[in-house]
């Protein structure tokens, strides 16, 4: 039986909800960043919407 709160989690940097580790991120889990293909679609959004408050 696998124990699924053993898995390591990190936060997504799009929607800072936590997410656990998923067997096809098993050889690049350090690299990722986003909980969904969602969130990573959404990161240009939200830093196009950073720069512009920057700007004002």
């Amino acid at each position: 039986m696998h124990k699924k709160s053993n898995l390591p989690a990190k936060v997504c940097v799009v929607c800072q909800r936590p997410f656990t580790w998923r067997k096809k991120w098993q050889q690049c889990w350090d690299e990722v960043k986003y909980c969904s293909e969602r969130c990573r679609r959404s990161r240009r959004h939200m830093d196009s919407s950073r720069k512009k408050l920057a700007d004002t």
